[in-house]
């Protein structure tokens, strides 16, 4: 697939360093330290400055602010691995097997020999780093892992300097934190065990032990128990390694904070990941009932505190003016994802959602229409974006950025951007493709959108969601019906033929 401008050097762009002086120190601090905080299923309307939200999260509205605030930003896909998958590759994750919701033993989705954007920067003279919520993999093989030793390959493998990771998500086993490939505080006389096919003899779960519970599930989530949260996949030992759910945001930002300390000499990459406002919702005390709306109205104001530490430390250091932070969401919303934390119950007015139709793992609009927000003081002017934009495209950008050439089957599905990204203008995107959980396929081209049919359910009802399946094809005129109530198919039968031949020629194109 063609790509527009990568090879040209945008003046927006800081100078690229020159080939002479690529380690030189000054030319280093000429490129912009890039932070992308990347929340989990936080949706359009959870953040009180897109205008739906009930609860207030007055560090990220000082944020947009500052910046540039995308109306019309598309995550890649509908769930979070493949999303992530797309982002850190520049490649469309349906393009590839076994790129769906990955098992907490699954091995590493993105493979050592494959080009990513954190490798891309580190060849740039980037230090980079990985702090959260992985859910990507990890080893060269799915069940195999040596969870007590060195778990190769590993993040390194994929161009991140340091990495401090969830090694799943939050709901999965083994619930613990991997540093650099190995274990944090593992006690080597209790070994970690794994499995997502049997318990091991003795282990309480969630289906049979509900009495050692305090937050019980609602559906699926029924079998390791650890702190008191049963979790999907079994697993045993590894008592001092265990993480405390409470404190999970403190102890992934405490790391993140650190690697900003330590590199605040030298450009750096940071890809924060938080848990919130995932399940299981555990917010820490400070945040518990400040929200009323529940558990996870406090994990929205637990993850505004984590924007906030973040950028306060960037200022600490001098750093916040050439520094280009980027916050966004792998998905969008869902409300009961597997545990009865009352979030439904206590919902009220909030529109996590905000105008949209369906939530996480949908086919239409809510389940890939994200908060964005750009900040770079240096290089953005404060402003609203209504321009089409996708996370695919941060690689391709971040190489015009940094004067990175692209090499011809490098990050396929990514365009430079940067000129968009930063608010310099309103282009739309040409198109922009989305996958919802089944799988299923949508591309937007400008106010259009087209939803080709298939034959899976319409409703996922454990988590009361719309999917956006039908048999029949979709069209929705997205700027006179946000909400994708009318199906204009009938009516506008060669737009649908126009949508499903552009569809159809992108997923021909090179892979």
């Amino acid at each position: 697939m063609k790509k527009s401008n990568i090879l040209a050097y945008t003046t927006l762009s800081i100078l690229p360093l020159a080939l002479t002086s690529a380690n030189s120190k000054d030319k280093k601090q000429e490129q912009p330290n890039i932070v992308i905080i990347y929340a989990d299923d936080i949706g359009y309307g959870d953040l009180s400055c897109y205008g739906y939200s009930k609860v207030q999260t007055p560090n990220v509205d000082k944020m947009a602010s500052e910046g540039v605030r995308f109306t019309n930003s598309h995550c890649g896909a509908a769930t979070s691995t493949p999303s992530r998958y797309a982002l850190l590759t520049g490649q469309y994750a349906w393009r590839k097997e076994g790129t769906g919701i990955a098992a907490g033993d699954a091995a590493m989705i993105i493979k050592p020999q494959q080009y990513t954007l954190p490798r891309m920067l580190q060849s740039m003279g980037y230090k980079t780093a990985a702090v959260g919520k992985w859910h990507l993999g990890l080893g060269s093989e799915t069940g195999k892992q040596n969870w007590n030793g060195l778990v190769t390959p590993g993040l390194v493998d994929l161009g991140f300097d340091y990495s401090y990771i969830m090694a799943a998500t939050g709901d999965r086993t083994p619930c613990v934190f991997m540093e650099n490939g190995r274990v944090v505080n593992l006690d080597p006389n209790d070994p970690i065990s794994v499995s997502y096919i049997k318990n091991f003899e003795g282990q309480p779960t969630g289906k049979d032990n509900p009495e050692l519970l305090r937050m019980l599930p609602s559906h699926t989530h029924n079998q390791s128990i650890v702190n008191g949260i049963s979790r999907i996949g079994y697993m045993k030992g590894g008592k001092s390694a265990l993480w405390v759910d409470e404190n999970i945001a403190d102890s992934i930002t405490s790391k993140a904070l650190n690697f900003i300390d330590t590199n605040k000499n030298h450009p750096f990459f940071l890809y924060f990941a938080t848990q919130d406002v995932h399940v299981p919702r555990v917010p820490h005390p400070r945040f518990v009932g400040k929200s009323g709306l529940g558990a996870r109205g406090d994990a929205i104001l637990e993850f505004d505190w984590i924007v906030g530490q973040v950028m306060d430390k960037l200022k600490k250091l001098n750093l916040d003016g050439n520094t280009l932070v980027i916050l966004s969401s792998d998905n969008g919303p869902v409300i009961d994802d597997g545990y009865q934390d009352r979030a439904v119950e206590l919902l009220g007015d909030h529109k996590p959602w905000g105008p949209f139709r369906g939530g996480k793992y949908s086919g239409f609009e809510a389940g890939t229409r994200i908060p964005q927000i750009v900040r770079w003081p240096a290089k953005v002017k404060p402003t609203v974006s209504s321009a089409l934009v996708t996370q695919l495209d941060w690689y391709a950008s971040f190489a015009s950025l940094t004067g990175y050439k692209l090499k011809q089957d490098e990050a396929p599905d990514s365009f430079d951007e940067i000129n968009t990204l930063l608010g310099k203008n309103k282009k739309n995107r040409g198109f922009v493709v989305k996958q919802n959980i089944s799988n299923v396929l949508s591309i937007v081209v400008g106010e259009w959108k087209y939803i080709e049919p298939s034959k899976f359910p319409a409703m996922n009802k454990e988590t009361n969601t719309e999917l956006g399946n039908n048999s029949k094809p979709q069209l929705y005129n997205l700027k006179s019906d946000p909400g994708e109530k009318t199906n204009l198919s009938d009516r506008f039968p060669e737009k649908v033929l126009d949508l499903k031949n552009k569809l159809e020629k992108v997923k021909a194109s090179k892979k």
